[in-house]
């Protein structure tokens, strides 16, 4: 039986370093859930390949430095976004319609709350709920690329259909309601507030976050009144 010679050191290094899909996506899977249960700046590198069972060298040779992988993370889950703003463009604006307003911040809502009650969306969800509330380098270059547009898509919607407010003010409704929905994604004390009855991130609980965010913006940008406004 003939002797299989090894092979040569070039061709065993091109295949180490062939791509994997396999391990790319471990790599990403396992900075997603560190990320999310420990914060950026507490995870290393070495944690990264280590949870995903992988070798350290691998996690710089497919994504680099880890601000960088960081940011793989959420272009990995862009078409969220893309969900969300299918939905707002679904929404007719009409100011005149009540239900404008509630189909608008459903679209805002909704896709989120599927996603967080999802296996593959939980940790995911929860990172966005805990990093990009934080002043840091790395968050701003994510919210930059990939949720101000968004962000700017749906401030103009609420104007757009709560037009006796200035944009400026729809900017800061935009801001309370993406408060109320992220607070939503992380929090677990509401089980000790409710005395063990009320389910942290529960989906059941989303029609309620969205008539709460409604009740706000229309609270926040009041329509003025009509008589106030004759005597001026």
């Amino acid at each position: 039986m003939p002797v299989r010679k090894p092979a040569p050191a070039t061709a065993r290094r091109k295949s180490e370093a062939a791509p994997r899909p396999d391990r790319q996506q471990a790599i990403l899977l396992a900075a997603e859930k560190l990320f999310a249960q420990r914060g950026y700046h507490a995870v290393t590198i070495r944690q990264i390949a280590e949870e995903a069972d992988v070798p350290l060298a691998l996690v710089a040779y497919y994504y680099g430095p880890k601000q960088d992988l960081f940011h793989a993370v959420f272009a990995h889950w862009g078409h969220t976004i893309d969900e969300r703003l299918a939905a707002l463009d679904a929404v007719p604006k009409d100011p005149a319609d009540p239900q404008t307003l509630t189909r608008i911040v459903e679209a805002f809502v909704f896709p989120v709350i599927r996603m967080r009650s999802s296996p593959e969306g939980q940790f995911y969800a929860q990172l966005v709920g805990r990093e990009l509330a934080y002043n840091s380098e790395e968050s701003d270059r994510v919210l930059r690329d990939f949720f101000d547009p968004m962000a700017n898509r749906f401030i103009d919607a609420l104007h757009e259909v709560l037009p006796h407010g200035t944009r400026a003010e729809a900017a800061w409704g935009y801001q309370f309601a993406l408060g109320s929905l992220l607070h939503h994604l992380v929090d677990d004390r509401i089980a000790r507030l409710s005395g063990h009855i009320n389910t942290p991130s529960d989906p059941a609980a989303a029609e309620r976050l969205v008539r709460f965010i409604v009740g706000g913006l229309r609270a926040a940008l009041p329509v003025p009144d009509k008589k106030t406004s004759k005597k001026r």
